[in-house]
Formats: C-alpha cells, structure tokens, sequence
C-alpha cells in the first residue's frame, strides 16, 4: 500500500478537493499533510479554510479513507494510471520552480518524459488551415532536434502539436506531453480517445493533478494551462485569438521567467490577433524553430541532436536574405514592405504560400479514430492498419470518406492531410 507519507497527501488533498491555496496554507501551518489531517476543526477554521473542506474534514471516517486508498492502489495495479508524489525522484523538477506546484501528479505513459527538456506548443482550438500546418510542422522539427512537445491535448493546434511530435522514426518516437484538464481517466475532448492512446502506446506521457473521474470545467483548463507553462523551457503560441486560454498560457510562462514565442499571420486574420498582441508586447517572433533552438539551447545541461550543416548554413542564409530585404525597405521608406505571412509562407520549413484557406470541415465522430492518424507526412496503407487496427476494406472505405470531404489526399498510394 501507500506509505505514511503518500497517504497523509491524497487524503489531504481529496478532503480539500484538490485546492491549491488550502492544501498548501494546511501543510505550512503545520508542517506536514500528516500533521494538518490530525488537527482540529476548530484550527482549520482558523486559517480560514473553505466550510466545505471543514466539513469533509469532519465528516471523514477511517473505512472512507481506506476505502479510498484502496480503490487507487487498485487502480494502479490493474495499470489503468500510476501517481508521482512531489518529495519523489520522478517528479518534474521544472513544476517545483511554479508557485504552486501539484503535490501529486497522475499519469499515464513514460514518465521519464517529464523531465526531459520540452517546449510548449499552444494556440487556437479552431486553427486556419496554415496554422495546423505551421504547428504540426514547427513539433515535428523540435521533436527530431531532440526537444519533448507539451500541450494540451486540445482539438486544433494542441493536436496538431502532438501529432507533429509523434511523427517520428521508431528511434525518436513518444516525443510529447499531453496535460490534462480532467481527471486522468476522462477523455476530454471525447473524438481524442486515439490520440490519448497512441501518445501513451508509442512512449508519451499524458498527466494530471486532478483525481479520476474529474470532469471538465472552465476552472480545471486554467489549471493545466499553468501546468503546460511551468513543465516547459519555452511557449509557442502559432496562432490564437486575443481572448484565449493561450494568452494565459503566454502570460503564465512570462510570469515564470521564461520567454514566449509567437508566429506573425496576415493582419487582417482575426485568428492571429492575440499572437500579434504578444509580439507586440515583447514576445519573440519567429518564423523557423531554429530561432527557438537557438534562445532555449542555452537552458540544457546536455545538447540536443545537432542537424546536419547544410541545413544549418540554408537556414543561416534565409535568415541573412530576410534581414537584409527588411532592412533596404527600411532604407528606402517603401510602402511596399515583405508581408508577415508570405515571409511565413516562404521561410518556415520551405512551405508554398497558401492563396486561399479551405473552408471549415466537421470531422464526423466515426472518422475520428482514424482521422487522428492522418499526417502531414504521406503514410501507406500498412502504417495506418498498424496505427487504427482496422481491416484493410474498413480503412479504404473510410479513406474514401475523407478524401470526398476534401481533407486528404492520395499520392502514389500514400495518405496525408491537405
């Protein structure tokens, strides 16, 4: 069973239903979980902790508690998730930098994942066609370059931040962190059940400090977004609206210390407002990951995979062609400046300018399993059985279904997404 310690910590953190400020407020009072769970009620009272703690504190009874803890070890040893306590060797060193750190983390995955050096990835749940692009694009690069994604497991930019993270070879696979805003048992955005599979099958890691069975709530994805924040070195946003839970993401990895990236778009995208807003306020615009590589580097303890030097000295010269073009439209005063989004277009991973965006497509849900499996990368046919476990007559036809919606393509016997 749970040792003293871990027990003390999920009976506390249960009675005050997972609150930071009152777990934390509790065990520097009396030092320890142990400790704050033998008080009065009379002394919780006193620090003004919430009746409704109070009252779970009173109400409690030593069949409740070990009821409990043996319904989680249970749990745990059937495999369906395992726990990661604060004072414990495993436990994201990057989160005891936070304010709040979670005193308990559950988790599905590779838990070494959490304390390898990651960038976040965040932006809009309903991204342009280019900003899916961009984002998946931008983790598949930073995943190769030996970084870890994290994001939140989101419909729109998080996928594609996982999905581009996930497109590895086998020796480079299970690349990303996904943070929950739910209990570790509930799959939340509920089309993402394959997503949450494949990221735990293929090395990922999936996380929460929130007990099973928590539902989703607009207060538990601010939660994660501090979380996605305080595990990282660094946060992207490639494209999200002024209100969005990715500027809180941005502003809580700037309270951190730590800096915030942007991608530039067309001015008039109404989508791109709130990364335009950062870069304005003094994120750093980028249009190549290399640019992120390059200010995060100096964070490691150990360097990542070093890219071949062609690729190094074509990246060296975009970004001297850039700067110089720049600088003579500065010179001369001509109203006929380079457009932020066709530098975009030109630069980043040598992508071809886009004219014209498609039109929104709803995915229906019996396509989701498999429409999370299609990339940006042409995969075969054997790839996708592999991935979806479906027959090969089930697969084609579906296959069919996407490409009439326009969504996917076929070259040469392969599969990508448009």
């Amino acid at each position: 069973m749970f040792t003293p310690q871990q027990r003390a910590v999920l009976l506390l953190w249960k009675r005050v239903n997972a609150s930071l400020s009152a777990f934390y407020k509790l065990e520097k009072y009396f030092g320890t979980a142990k400790q704050a769970l033998q008080a009065s009620e009379s002394q919780w009272q006193q620090l003004g902790i919430h009746k409704k703690h109070i009252e779970r504190q009173s109400q409690a009874t030593q069949l409740e508690d070990e009821n409990f803890l043996a319904v989680l070890k249970s749990r745990i040893n059937q495999g369906e998730f395992k726990i990661v306590f604060q004072f414990e060797v495993h436990y994201p060193q990057q989160l005891l930098n936070i304010f709040d750190p979670p005193p308990v983390l559950f988790y599905r995955g590779n838990i070494e994942r959490l304390n390898q050096p990651q960038i976040a990835i965040v932006g809009s749940r309903k991204p342009t066609h280019k900003a899916q692009k961009f984002t998946f694009d931008m983790a598949q690069y930073l995943a190769k370059s030996g970084f870890i994604i994290t994001s939140g497991l989101a419909q729109g930019v998080d996928a594609q931040a996982h999905l581009g993270a996930l497109a590895q070879d086998k020796e480079a696979c299970g690349r990303s962190i996904g943070v929950m805003g739910t209990g570790i048992d509930v799959c939340y955005p509920k089309q993402h059940q394959s997503l949450f599979d494949r990221m735990v099958n293929e090395g990922g890691c999936i996380i929460s400090e929130l007990f099973p069975g928590t539902l989703p709530h607009k207060h538990t994805f601010p939660r994660r977004n501090r979380l996605v924040a305080g595990l990282s070195l660094g946060t992207i946003v490639t494209e999200a609206a002024v209100k969005s839970g990715s500027l809180i993401t941005a502003r809580l990895t700037s309270e951190q210390g730590k800096q915030v990236f942007a991608l530039p778009s067309s001015i008039d995208n109404p989508n791109a407002e709130g990364c335009h807003y950062l870069i304005r306020e003094g994120a750093t615009l980028i249009y190549h990951p290399d640019q992120v590589i390059n200010d995060l580097c100096h964070q490691l303890h150990t360097p990542l995979q070093k890219q071949n030097d062609t690729t190094a000295q074509e990246s060296m010269l975009q970004e001297t062609e850039l700067s110089s073009k720049v600088s003579n439209v500065i010179a001369n005063n001509s109203l006929e400046a380079p457009n932020i989004n066709t530098i975009s277009n030109a630069l980043i991973f040598n992508a071809k300018p886009i004219s014209k965006e498609p039109k929104s497509v709803t995915i229906s849900e019996h396509l989701q399993p498999l429409w999370v499996h299609i990339e940006f990368d042409a995969q075969d046919l054997d790839a996708l059985i592999a991935k979806t476990n479906l027959d090969t007559a089930s697969l084609l036809s579906q296959l069919m279904e996407l490409e009439l919606m326009g969504v996917i393509t076929q070259v040469g016997g392969r599969y990508q997404r448009l």
